[in-house]
């Protein structure tokens, strides 16, 4: 099941694609747990960049969607194996009767579980262009008008207020 039925903000990812894209065949960059919330952040490249992509974007030469999903309220964490960057799938399923949620992200190497809560958030779009080995380091092109201020590239994982929040 598509993860756009539980997020609380969907609006970035339809704005680009007219829907929220199924998260299938994406890139799996990072998983970020913070035990405030508990929170679940998976950061991943997106299947297909929009054909109704910023017109900055296509100026760049970008050719690659990067966002984070944020699962609040995470319990029953199991993960096993992570080698970076994996390519595979979240599917989100209504969990029991009390608006929680059961993800479950895998791949090559990959294999994550969690209940959560039904809210889920989008956060930090942005665009870059991948390269050769599969990097997304270099210039990201941000939607968020805080994010593009802050942001030329993505932040070292020591920046808190980029993985935490």
């Amino acid at each position: 099941m598509t993860v756009e039925r539980f997020l609380v903000n969907p609006e970035p990812l339809r704005s680009l694609y007219g829907r929220v894209p199924d998260l299938i065949g994406i890139r799996i960059r990072s998983i970020n747990l913070n035990w405030r919330g508990p929170v679940v952040t998976l950061r991943v490249d997106l299947p297909s960049f929009p054909e109704t992509a910023p017109q900055e974007w296509i100026d760049a030469g970008l050719d690659t969607v990067q966002c984070q999903f944020q699962f609040t309220a995470a319990e029953g964490i199991s993960l096993a194996g992570w080698a970076p960057p994996v390519v595979g799938s979240v599917e989100t399923v209504p969990w029991g009767t009390e608006r929680r949620v059961r993800v479950t992200a895998g791949g090559r190497g990959l294999s994550l579980d969690f209940t959560c809560s039904d809210s889920v958030r989008v956060a930090h779009v942005s665009a870059f262009r991948i390269t050769e080995s599969g990097s997304d380091d270099g210039v990201h092109l941000f939607m968020s008008k805080i994010d593009a201020r802050r942001h030329g590239s993505l932040p070292g994982t020591e920046d808190r207020t980029f993985y935490e929040r």
